[in-house]
């Protein structure tokens, strides 16, 4: 009768084939195998006749059409009064892409199902590595995690990959792969698991693509060393968090962490400053600190968790660049700016929330000179902007002019606050983060200062007996030693 017979084949040798694979195919007329290419074909009875699916690997483009008219063919195969035996590397249900389709399609179609189980080659590998897949090992398609541009895997599990078919897959997976793992990190390739075949090679990660791999090869990625993984590091906040973690940690309150939260944001700003990458690493770690540690307040406090926060941050990034995750086309970041506002407007629209000003995102918080900043990017989106810099160079010189002229403290205080603006909105027509510029330039101010003070101590005077005079020339030579120009 009509049916759908699936049969594992395990890994590549005879003796690791199932007694029910073995009278399943040994009863049949014929079996139409996926590929001839696995070493247990040329070993099974000599009964049935053999077909095979090689032929659309040579015809199709992409694996993705070979699974899709598998599937097919099967189907139609199967329709038959004698069904259709269709026998896979392995075990059928892992690393088999036309299976879960063709099973999905046979219970739609009323078809009946059998799946005859077979040794993967998950075991095979487990049994040449010496690992306990119950450790946290992770299993994934080399082939799916070509495709990303980075893994979706905790680094403190271990990892299997399967299916590494040739050098040009082990290259592409490698530099998916060095995203997250050092260049050094030593793994196993592992090729023939479980026959007389089987090597194991352990190398550094960047130098996989460099030996053979073909249909049998698998790939072994160690945890790392210590900590690095999100959910590990999760687990230290949620430990300092616990009753019996950390007193301190225990009594923080979203309120009390929030100068702790802008505190460690300026000290990444300093780090970027200063151009040092190893401070800014750290940094970066202290305010993750940060983050991480209100999240799992709000976990407790049944808010939100972190998922909640990952999540709609993905889906708001993916959402409102429609022209990386979609198929609308854009020529430059001026463009990619209009449509970003243009999504926030639809985005507060479905959320019921009534139209609001357009400034209404820049934070309050934010110190002035990056919020005139701030508005001045804003509201050029909308064209509500100079044609060119001649224009914002003549505000300056205007809103100067006018300061000269005030007359009242609070006509001063006015004009001063409307020079800054000017100034802020012409860094920004040149491209200069005006916040960064003055921060740059109070550290300067700062160290030929010190320089100043540096002077008086070596002389043992007071620094006020220097006299102006004095001050300017040291501050000269200060200017003079980082920049010969004396700017």
């Amino acid at each position: 009768m009509a049916q759908l017979t699936i049969v594992g084949l395990g890994p590549g040798s005879l003796s690791q084939l199932t007694q029910e694979a073995w009278t399943v195919l040994t009863q049949a007329g014929e079996v139409w195998c996926r590929t001839l290419h696995h070493p247990v074909i040329s070993e099974l009875p000599t009964g049935p006749a053999l077909h095979s699916f090689d032929f659309l690997y040579e015809k199709a483009e992409t694996f993705e059409e070979v699974y899709a008219a598998i599937v097919v063919h099967v189907l139609e195969l199967a329709r038959r009064e004698e069904g259709v035996i269709y026998a896979v590397p392995g075990h059928p249900l892992v690393g088999e892409a036309a299976v879960p389709r063709l099973l999905a399609a046979a219970r739609e179609a009323g078809l009946p199902v059998r799946v005859v189980h077979g040794l993967s080659f998950i075991e095979p590998l487990l049994t040449a590595l010496e690992v306990d897949a119950l450790d946290g090992v992770q299993i994934a398609d080399a082939l799916d995690v070509t495709a990303l541009h980075h893994p979706p895997f905790n680094p403190d599990l271990p990892l299997l990959l399967g299916q590494v078919y040739s050098r040009a897959v082990a290259s592409d997976l490698k530099l998916v792969l060095m995203n997250q793992y050092p260049d050094e990190h030593r793994v196993a390739l592992v090729r023939a698991a479980g026959t007389p075949q089987e090597q194991v090679l352990w190398l550094p990660l960047f130098e996989i693509d460099r030996h053979p791999a073909d249909p049998l090869t698998s790939l072994y990625v160690p945890a790392l060393p210590s900590v690095s993984g999100f959910e590990g590091f999760q687990e230290t906040i949620a430990h300092l968090r616990a009753p019996e973690g950390c007193p301190w940690d225990r009594k923080q309150t979203h309120t009390s962490l929030r100068n702790n939260l802008l505190e460690e944001a300026y000290e990444v700003l300093a780090a970027l400053d200063a151009e040092d990458v190893d401070a800014l690493r750290e940094e970066l770690g202290d305010l993750l600190l940060q983050i991480v540690l209100h999240a799992q307040i709000a976990t407790e406090g049944g808010e939100f968790q972190m998922a909640d926060v990952v999540s709609g941050i993905d889906a708001k990034i993916k959402h409102r660049h429609p022209h990386v995750w979609g198929g609308l086309k854009v020529s430059d970041s001026e463009e990619v700016s209009t449509n970003w506002e243009a999504i926030k407007r639809e985005e507060r629209v479905a959320n019921g929330q009534a139209e609001r000003s357009l400034l209404d995102g820049v934070p309050k918080t934010l110190p002035a000179l990056a919020q005139a900043s701030a508005y001045a990017s804003r509201v050029k989106r909308v064209g509500f902007d100079w044609p060119s810099i001649a224009g914002v160079v003549d505000k300056v010189q205007e809103e100067f002019a006018e300061l000269q002229a005030a007359e009242s403290a609070a006509e001063r205080s006015a004009e001063v606050g409307d020079v800054l603006f000017a100034v802020a909105n012409w860094a920004r027509w040149l491209e200069i983060d005006p916040e960064t510029a003055l921060r740059e330039a109070n550290a300067r101010f700062a160290r030929r200062f010190h320089h100043i003070e540096m002077a008086a101590l070596q002389r043992g005077v007071a620094l006020q007996t220097l006299g102006p005079e004095e001050m300017d020339r040291l501050w000269e030579e200060a200017k003079a030693k980082e920049d010969p120009k004396g700017r």
